[in-house]
């Protein structure tokens, strides 16, 4: 069964080609969530304080791969002791977060939140919350980093290829 989980982690375009890279997730789409303002464009977001978090939504199979398991590959993608900020990205919109839109998944996001925590001596800064909007990015956003092998991205290229190795292995 296809199911829907929203996640930031700092900016977007390297989060959701790490995503693409993971066996079972079957679609993603970059946009902005848990913001303020209503359908906000992306330089009102990063200029207006409009609080949207640069935001993936990953629609996976899971029959495949369950969201406890999502969570861990998520994990490894971020630092998840960083305020509002991943790699050189500084400001809310790259805070790291999981937002949900089926309240019986709190509880495995909380619990896979409390054994993460145990792997570091400082609080943990992913925000678990529901899902309150999400607005799709604009369309060059989309996949940015296919249109652009050389653009920006937080993360390596060796995650990219270590997730695509341990999600298929």
């Amino acid at each position: 069964m296809k199911k829907t989980i929203f996640l930031a982690g700092g900016c977007f375009w390297g989060t959701q080609k790490y995503m693409d890279q993971i066996k079972g997730v079957c679609e993603t789409e970059v946009g902005f969530a848990n913001g303020n303002t209503v359908n906000p464009s992306y330089e009102e977001v990063c200029h207006n304080n409009t609080g949207h978090a640069e935001t993936v939504r990953v629609i996976y199979d899971d029959a495949v791969l369950s969201l406890p398991q999502l969570l861990r590959f998520y994990f490894r993608s971020i630092n998840p002791t960083r305020l509002n900020r991943q790699g050189e990205d500084k400001g809310s919109q790259y805070r790291t977060g999981i937002y949900y839109t089926d309240p019986q998944e709190e509880a495995v996001i909380r619990e896979e939140l409390t054994e993460l925590a145990k792997n570091y001596d400082k609080p943990i800064m992913v925000e678990c919350l529901p899902l309150k909007n999400y607005y799709p990015a604009e369309e060059y956003h989309q996949k940015y980093l296919e249109k652009n092998p050389n653009g920006y991205c937080h993360l390596s290229e060796h995650l990219f290829e270590e997730v695509f190795e341990k999600s298929r292995g």
